[in-house]
């Protein structure tokens, strides 16, 4: 009798501490940010792709630099890592990840200087966040499912490549990132740094696209593809938003809505000179391909059939093209994030 009491009294001490270990995990706030507090404005110089520095005003709350109202930067339930980032990745060939992806699972392909990947979504869901390197260079693969945002960033901090994590904050229902150098808080969907360290700084998009495995074998057969090999167990396959990307409403809460589109209409957004406009693919797909003059710039939207995509470009005066690599997301995302933006329909 004693010891079956004794058993039962470790137990359920063994149970007390796994309980209070938890829940200093799961409720522990890892970015806490001021409430109230004097803020006042401040300029600060923002390092540019070709070397220079532009100037950009920021807030400034208790010491906290942000570029954004801290109010509105929400806890979305998991704690910092608590959605854990792939940090080395592995890949299989097209072949073997046909054996748990059919041709309609959509996801993010990139080509690096011939490199060809593809990350499906039903395991992007599940860690947001990939680290990886292609061909000796660092890149940032990002999915936010809550936006429908799948955008692959070159992870530059302070001219050093580094790894980024999910830091289970939101902002306008969007995700919000951490650099793992100085642990600065990055929209997603800016692109940008918005509390920290480094506010106001931005990261380089990449060429990619939101694609459908399908599409991406027959263009790259000798692709690889994001293994569900990932060092952690989840349930692939199984989305856990369930019918979310086609119901009303968003789970949290998000800044302005603009109705001159439904929440869940995806866009290509793009900022130029810091104006911003939207793209509906849909109607670039009925036309196959649309030209619009935005910011001073010729843009030319155009249905990819081979990739069922829409792509963007730019044509120069010089008669060179260039590809434009903008932000795909839902339009309450976009529109929240960007409020003055244009929008081409």
């Amino acid at each position: 009798m004693n010891s079956q009491r004794t058993i039962i009294i470790a137990v359920i001490i063994i149970g007390a501490i796994a309980v209070f270990a938890l829940s200093r995990t799961v409720f522990k706030n890892d970015f806490p940010l001021p409430k109230g507090g004097e803020t006042k404005k401040e300029t600060v110089s923002i390092p540019n792709e070709d070397q220079t520095f532009s100037t950009k005003e920021i807030m400034v709350t208790d010491g906290t630099k942000h570029s954004v109202p801290l109010n509105e930067i929400l806890g979305g339930g998991p704690p910092k890592d608590g959605i854990p980032s792939i940090d080395n990745p592995k890949f299989v060939s097209i072949t073997e990840a046909s054996k748990s992806l059919n041709d309609s699972e959509p996801g993010i392909a990139l080509d690096i200087n011939g490199t060809t990947r593809f990350y499906p979504f039903q395991i992007l869901v599940w860690h947001e966040i990939v680290n990886d390197t292609i061909n000796g260079q660092r890149v940032l693969v990002t999915y936010c499912p809550l936006c429908l945002s799948g955008i692959v960033f070159d992870p530059v901090v302070q001219n050093e490549r580094v790894e980024f994590g999910t830091s289970g904050k939101l902002w306008n229902s969007n995700l919000v990132m951490y650099d793992r150098k100085t642990d600065s808080l990055w929209s997603q969907i800016l692109g940008e740094a918005i509390v920290g360290e480094l506010t106001g700084t931005q990261l380089k998009v990449l060429s990619s696209d939101m694609t459908r495995f399908g599409e991406f074998k027959k263009l790259h057969p000798k692709g690889s593809v994001l293994s569900r090999d990932t060092g952690t167990t989840r349930f692939y396959g199984q989305d856990p938003y369930g019918d979310y990307y086609t119901t009303p409403g968003t789970y949290f809460p998000v800044g302005k809505k603009d109705d001159r589109l439904g929440d869940k209409d995806f866009v290509l957004g793009i900022v130029v000179d810091g104006k911003a406009k939207a793209y509906l693919p849909e109607a670039v797909k009925k036309a196959g391909e649309l030209t619009d003059q935005f910011a001073g710039k010729t843009i030319v939207a155009r249905y990819e059939k081979d990739i069922d995509a829409v792509r963007l470009f730019e044509n120069k005066a010089d008669g060179t093209v260039e590809r434009i690599n903008p932000f795909g997301a839902f339009w309450f995302s976009w529109a929240a994030a960007h409020p003055d933006t244009e929008l081409l329909k």
